[in-house]
């Protein structure tokens, strides 16, 4: 019984390391979209001032 507990004990820890371990994962694909979502907007900024303007047309 006791090397049960100790086996379910062990099981545990390990299940919460991978689930701390898929947290980090996880907080680093958000850093990483948030990182590719900022270069877009950026570049979109960097290439809206370089359009040529038009006066707009009105009907």
């Amino acid at each position: 019984l006791i090397a049960q507990k100790e086996e379910a004990g062990i099981q545990l820890q390990a299940e919460e390391f991978d689930l701390m371990a898929a947290a980090a994962d996880l907080n680093e694909i958000k850093e990483l979209n948030a990182n590719c979502i900022l270069m877009a907007n950026l570049q979109q900024a960097s290439t809206s001032g370089t359009q040529s303007d038009k006066a707009p047309i009105y009907d």
